[in-house]
């Protein structure tokens, strides 16, 4: 097996998440609470800053560092979905922004005295079929007047600024469906209860997810990304960062669990001998490393594609697709490994079962993944 890129911050970041335990994450999932202290001590370290170039105060490494963060995160039993938007979506301003706008929050954002989480795309009606969002920004003076809904807004409660797609042309206005989009940068400290409501969504994980509602917000014109009626193109940009990153926690969560299932068979004792000598029990932790260890080289294909600047949209989607599949055969694997202990709270799998399951959904559902295979790679009609 090949050795792990970058040994030097993978040794790093297991060090600082030595600090934040399983009894750490057990407590933030009682109550729902958003992890502050990891953020903050994630942030001081400058893991979320990687990707910001050395320029505007970061680290200006490639994604494979970026994933190499992620994955370690995971692999430690924390979870980086608190705060891994911040790696990516600064990806729309360095990208697509004016100088003015990078020199404006890359720095600020890099320090981490500003933070940017949010990333509004999702709606409840038109889900990821993106080109049919609703919410809409009319240009009125030097501002944009957004009104709409957005569902599934991660950390909405704990960003400063959020990236957010919003139509300024109708859809029925365009000559192509995904024209006619704009990326604002929306200041959530000014927005909200100003014309932005946020309401937090309660769900099977702890995962400070929300849904917003936009009642005449007006944002400054000069928080516009790019060019007004391209930002769909600029939000592409950023979710194949997304897939990747998303799919390299999974690899890590994956490898967290069969760390923690080969170290239980190893030492569980029935029938006066180790449950691992079973090959009933060893089988199926092995067929986990062998699918995690796949689809990590997918992943690490697409990083490296990414890094190089080529096309990888379906390298993205595959690996992202891969990883959660593997890690979730591997979560299931350590549940029945460790029998009813797999159901403790204080064992700290079912906690990690619960949030590795999210990623066959979010943020792109695996059937969508094979629908872009099949018509992008394999040329077969498409069916919407």
């Amino acid at each position: 097996m090949p050795e792990p890129s970058h040994p030097e911050i993978r040794e790093s970041v297991r060090r600082l998440c030595a600090e934040f335990p399983g009894p750490y994450w057990q407590d933030l999932d009682r109550s729902r609470t958003y992890p502050t202290a990891f953020v903050r001590t994630l942030t001081e370290a400058g893991f979320l800053s990687v990707l910001v170039p050395e320029e505007y105060g970061g680290a200006g490494l490639g994604l494979s560092a970026a994933t190499a963060i992620l994955e370690e995160i995971h692999r430690s039993g924390c979870n980086g979905g608190a705060c891994h938007a911040q790696m990516y979506t600064m990806g729309t301003i360095l990208k697509h922004g004016s100088a003015d706008q990078k020199q404006r929050y890359l720095p600020s954002i890099a320090s981490g005295a500003l933070r940017l989480q949010a990333f509004g795309v999702t709606e409840p009606t038109s889900g990821t079929d993106t080109t049919r969002l609703k919410t809409f920004a009319r240009r009125d003076g030097d501002d944009y007047v957004v009104n709409g809904q957005k569902i599934w807004i991660s950390r909405a409660e704990h960003s400063d600024l959020m990236v957010l797609l919003v139509r300024t042309t109708p859809r029925e206005d365009v000559a192509k469906s995904s024209d006619g989009m704009s990326v604002l940068l929306v200041d959530m400290r000014n927005a909200v209860g100003n014309g932005l409501t946020i309401r937090p969504i309660r769900t099977m994980l702890n995962h400070a997810t929300t849904e917003l509602f936009f009642d005449d917000l007006r944002v400054p014109a000069a928080n516009l990304i790019g060019e007004e009626g391209k930002g769909f193109k600029y939000i592409l940009d950023g979710m194949n960062a997304e897939r990747i990153l998303i799919a390299s926690e999974c690899i890590g969560d994956g490898r967290f669990f069969i760390d923690r299932a080969a170290a239980y068979a190893s030492s569980r004792e029935v029938f006066g001998r180790p449950i691992g000598e079973n090959q009933g029990i060893q089988f199926p932790i092995a067929r986990a490393h062998v699918q995690i260890s796949a689809a990590a080289a997918m992943v690490d294909q697409a990083a490296a594609m990414f890094e190089a600047g080529e096309p990888c949209g379906t390298e993205a989607n595959m690996s992202k697709m891969l990883a959660s599949e593997a890690s979730w055969y591997a979560a299931d694997m350590c549940v029945q490994t460790h029998g009813g202990f797999g159901f403790a709270e204080e064992y700290d799998i079912e906690r990690k079962f619960r949030e590795t399951r999210l990623y066959q959904v979010a943020p792109i559902s695996t059937n969508l993944i094979l629908s872009h295979v099949a018509t992008h790679v394999l040329k077969l009609p498409k069916s919407f």
